[in-house]
């Protein structure tokens, strides 16, 4: 009972850390269940549990990238992180649970290594020295690694978050428009540099193979998309601490819309279809409205 109370009492640790790894809900459980076993079969006491379970997660999840980058050489279309939702509870600006969709998407152009010690000392602030006793690597190793990711995540991530309030109200006016297929609107919600990436894997909808840019192609493809979508319900969410949208078909998910800010402006709009990275959503209940 105590290895089993041990595991339980991490475990939103270590799936939040192989999950920002990841970017995969279903690859974390992966890795939870081998960390278990791992875990499980250990023949000594552990006096740091924590400590042995994370790292036992980190490197499972290591081992792990390279298989979702043989996956990733043969998708079909645009690639995006499976969003990990999450319903409305209280104040939606106070709950950030993972990294958000905009900083999951710059951490998958970092190498494995890189990725895995820019999550456990930029966002789980585990000490360097700790880090390359996990994964087997040398401090000064270590310390060039964390300096490259750094470089590069700070250089592409987004440079300001507006109060959540703000992003709440943009996000309901930008459904409206959207579902309304009101370009005038939406060229007003829409920073003039935006971008829209469709992920449906080759068994969802997706409107372009490469991203849009610019805010009067993504306000006319947001246009023309919501022609199509009758009959369907929506609900708000959050996805990595971000006001989300998700269209739903009955109680089945279909889409998820993720948005990213430039001040009061949206920057980013991030759409997930492929049904294979639709399992988060469907554990976020019915639509709402």
């Amino acid at each position: 009972m105590t290895a089993t109370q041990d595991f339980v009492d991490h475990r939103e640790l270590l799936f939040s850390i192989a999950y920002d790894m990841l970017g995969s809900v279903a690859d974390t459980e992966d890795v939870l269940q081998e960390t278990w076993l791992a875990w499980t079969a250990r023949d000594r006491e552990v006096d740091n549990p924590r400590a042995y379970l994370v790292r036992i997660a980190v490197n499972q999840a290591l081992a792990r990238r390279a298989e979702i980058g043989r996956r990733r050489e043969t998708y079909v279309g645009q690639w995006l992180p499976e969003p990990l939702v999450t319903p409305v509870t209280g104040d939606p600006a106070e709950r950030r649970d993972t990294a958000s969709m905009a900083l999951l998407v710059v951490l998958e152009t970092l190498s494995p290594l890189e990725r895995a010690v820019f999550v456990l000392h930029e966002v789980f602030a585990y000490p360097l020295i700790e880090i390359a006793d996990m994964v087997g690597r040398t401090p000064d190793a270590i310390r060039q690694v964390a300096h490259r990711a750094r470089s590069h995540v700070h250089a592409r991530r987004p440079r300001y978050r507006p109060d959540p309030r703000t992003r709440q109200a943009v996000t309901e006016r930008f459904l409206e428009a959207a579902i309304g297929g009101d370009v005038e609107e939406l060229l007003r919600v829409l920073a003039p540099d935006v971008t829209l990436w469709t992920d449906g894997g080759g068994k969802g909808p997706a409107t372009s193979p490469d991203p849009i840019h610019g805010r009067d192609a993504v306000a006319r493809v947001l246009a023309s998309v919501a022609a199509g979508v009758v009959g369907f319900d929506v609900g708000y969410r959050i996805v990595g601490g971000d006001p989300a949208i998700v269209v739903f078909d009955g109680e089945a998910p279909v889409a998820v819309l993720v948005l990213t800010f430039d001040g009061s402006a949206v920057n980013g709009v991030y759409s997930i279809t492929n049904p294979d990275k639709l399992n988060g959503a469907r554990l976020s209940n019915k639509p709402d409205h």
